[in-house]
């Protein structure tokens, strides 16, 4: 019988084994190896193994120093296309393992948002929310970014149609402050927020767009004590590069 120690490496390779064959699946082109590395948390000596081992058995392809989606997947894979979680999934997952925040993908629907996946950081002191939860555009991170990616016609429509609360001393809620912060979004191409909606949070997020269309958002939370001008470049630099590689 293998001892404890045993069983938790075979489980710890397991679970990074189908952590490379998801994110290279939802990166939606080739990827290299220190690309994966860095964005799952991976050392360099035991990824090459498991790369190996994926190209042997056919679920990766290998061509020069990238890495494809192989000819096993092919013949795991259902006939329906992916759905919309699971190709975020392993990108939420990948911006939370690499900055151990919370990291989320939100949808729109109507004037509010609606979480579909979101991964919890591992700190004791953490942003938490719920898979459905739902939450108005004007105090998170993630609404601000998606009405920033919206036609400015649809925004105006948002603005006089939409009621919103205020939940805290910080949260914009009339039409020339979010104007202001629209605008704002646009300039630096991702979305913030300061204790707007939960007090001690700081939300960062970046629209998702598919043909010209915004289809959600990625986001990541950060209480304001693990939260400074190094730690938002960082999170806004992984946000804006999640998003691409969503793009394709």
């Amino acid at each position: 019988m293998a001892d404890a120690g045993t069983s938790t490496s075979h489980v710890k390779s397991a679970m990074r084994t189908l952590d490379i064959i998801e994110y290279v699946v939802a990166r939606g082109g080739p990827a290299v190896a220190q690309e994966i590395a860095g964005a799952l948390a991976i050392p360099v000596s035991s990824l090459s193994y498991l790369l190996a081992t994926l190209v042997e058995r056919g679920y990766l392809a290998r061509a020069g120093r990238n890495y494809l989606p192989g000819p096993g997947l092919q013949r795991l894979q259902a006939r329906s296309e992916p759905t919309l979680e699971d190709r975020v999934a392993p990108l939420v997952r990948a911006l939370r393992v690499q900055l151990n925040e919370t990291a989320s993908f939100f949808v729109r629907d109507g004037w509010q948002l609606q979480t579909l996946v979101t991964e919890s950081s591992e700190h004791a002191l953490r942003y938490a929310i719920a898979v459905g939860a739902r939450a108005p555009l004007h105090g998170l991170a993630a609404g601000k970014a998606i009405l920033a990616a919206m036609p400015d016609a649809e925004v105006e429509r948002y603005l006089r149609e939409s009621r919103r609360e205020s939940f805290t001393e910080a949260t914009l809620v009339s039409a020339a402050d979010l104007r202001r912060e629209i605008a704002r979004t646009r300039e630096r191409g991702y979305g913030r927020t300061g204790s707007e909606y939960s007090v001690g949070i700081e939300g960062l997020a970046c629209a998702a767009m598919a043909d010209g269309e915004v289809i959600g958002a990625f986001a990541v939370a950060v209480p304001s004590v693990r939260f400074d001008a190094e730690v938002e470049q960082r999170v806004a630099g992984l946000l804006m590069r999640t998003a691409g590689l969503f793009e394709g």
